[in-house]
């Protein structure tokens, strides 16, 4: 069994590069993979290992500038989920694109998940959910607002069109661990929404510590890595990837006509071209080779 950890930090670092290859050399050495992103504004990614190992890199990232006290979340594979480890350099942790956002500034006010329920049940509250369309088809709160966003960076114009809509409301944010709604929150608070809170830990700190049979959350919670999703008490989930547009699939997509295995999916179907298809059908070929003879095909 393996330990994930998903985990950020908003802190200043004035040179991340040099902060890239000893991070990197402490996450190999320890057997450690994943992604782990560095930006002048922080860190940001999901690891995964033995649990020795992730504590081991846990240790060094709180060894950084401003890194004492660092907020992760832990889930368990049966499988290792990455296969292999990048760390990158980014202009932002978390790609927003409005560089006025600063959450060491301000954002809203955590909510613990215990408290998350009566929050988002009272009439004078609106709950956003702030991650991307594919994230949200699977799995969200009962009642809440999907701004039917493909990327994070749309965010902020969605919410100049529709603020008026929750004028007079409080506004409950939430996303898979916490970090954005960091910068949500702080955009918002920017614009003068006023009374603004946050799910502290997240989507997975909430079906971590609420109780299934207490649970306003219906579906599963998709996760950046091979299990693809997770539901109560973070167990692995039933969706599958679609390696050509990278959406979860269900068993009832991949039934669908339009499902490929590796080539396409039936919301991605259109999306291609034949000869990207192609392509794909070609990467398909080479994985399950490679399968065929016990080896790890890297591009899969």
């Amino acid at each position: 069994m393996y330990t994930v950890a998903a985990l950020y930090k908003f802190t200043a670092f004035s040179d991340p590069a040099a902060l890239k290859p000893p991070l990197a050399e402490c996450a190999c050495r320890n057997g450690v993979r994943g992604t782990l992103l560095l930006a002048r504004e922080g860190i940001n990614g999901t690891i995964a290992g033995t649990r020795e190992g992730i504590d081991a890199v846990l240790a060094h990232i709180r060894g950084l500038p401003g890194c004492a006290v660092i907020e992760w979340k832990e889930s368990t594979a049966a499988e290792m989920p990455f296969r292999r480890l990048k760390v990158r350099l980014k202009r932002e942790i978390v790609t927003m694109g409005q560089p006025e956002v600063d959450p060491r500034a301000s954002v809203g006010a955590y909510v613990e998940a215990g408290d998350w329920n009566a929050l988002i049940s009272r009439d004078d509250v609106v709950t956003i959910d702030t991650r991307n369309d594919y994230e949200v088809a699977i799995g969200t709160f009962a009642g809440a607002v999907d701004p039917e966003t493909r990327s994070f960076g749309e965010f902020p114009d969605w919410w100049k069109v529709n603020a008026d809509r929750f004028a007079g409301k409080k506004v409950a944010m939430f996303c898979t661990g916490g970090i954005r709604c960091e910068k949500a929150t702080n955009y918002v608070l920017s614009q003068g929404a006023e009374d603004v809170f946050h799910l502290k830990g997240g989507i997975l700190k909430y079906l971590e510590e609420v109780p299934e049979g207490e649970s306003l959350w219906k579906g599963e919670c998709f996760v950046f890595d091979r299990r693809v999703s997770v539901g109560h008490g973070l167990e692995e989930g039933g969706y599958d990837l679609c390696y050509a547009c990278r959406r979860p699939v269900s068993d009832a997509d991949k039934a669908h006509g339009d499902y490929e295995e590796g080539v396409s999916c039936p919301i991605c179907r259109e999306e291609y071209s034949e000869a990207d298809r192609e392509r794909f059908r070609e990467r398909q070929r080479q994985i399950s080779l490679a399968k065929a003879r016990g080896e790890a095909h890297l591009g899969g």
